[in-house]
């Protein structure tokens, strides 16, 4: 690249070992002292609280008479609000702390609500990234099926190379 400006890598990151294997993989291969062409973006999606007519409807399902508490439900929707967040502040922490442990300028780190296959190719958009990279979970075919892939969604809807980082498998 001829000009002097960095590079940006998004790096997708939840509170999984393998996307944790994926960051310090890609710190120890991209961001030694001799190599400091990328800025490091690391995007962790908050998945979204469900709807709180989703709410209504599980509990009213569990109670023998169909009316609920909107105060109830209000409260259930608040706790996971709740929760989400600091489950996200915690993830956040464990990002910066790996980052400081193992690289010495700094790192960008971004919790966004949402799908993490569309957090993440929003990241791409949104940091004009050269490069996205996620870890794998290692997922059989039916478990894509019924899951689905973050790694393969971003593989073909994110605008730059996606460099899927996978686990070595442990030996028994």
């Amino acid at each position: 690249m001829a000009t002097s400006e960095k590079q940006v890598m998004v790096v997708g990151f939840d509170d999984h070992e393998h996307n944790a294997y994926a960051l310090e993989w890609s710190l120890k291969h991209f961001f030694t002292a001799s190599n400091l062409h990328f800025q490091l973006v690391i995007v962790h999606a908050r998945p979204s609280p469900p709807p709180l007519f989703l709410f209504l409807l599980i509990i009213s399902c569990n109670v023998i008479g169909v009316l609920i508490n909107f105060v109830e439900a209000s409260e259930i929707l608040r706790y996971t609000e709740a929760d989400l967040k600091r489950i996200a502040a915690r993830v956040a922490e464990n990002v910066e702390e790996i980052c400081h442990n193992q690289l010495e300028n700094e790192a960008v780190v971004e919790v966004m609500q949402g799908d993490p296959r569309n957090v993440l190719c929003d990241a791409v958009e949104k940091h004009q990234a050269s490069v996205l990279v996620v870890g794998s979970h290692g997922y059989g075919a039916i478990k894509r099926a019924v899951l689905g892939s973050v790694s393969d969604c971003c593989a073909h809807h994110a605008h730059c190379s996606v460099m899927i980082v996978k686990r070595p498998k442990t030996k028994h």
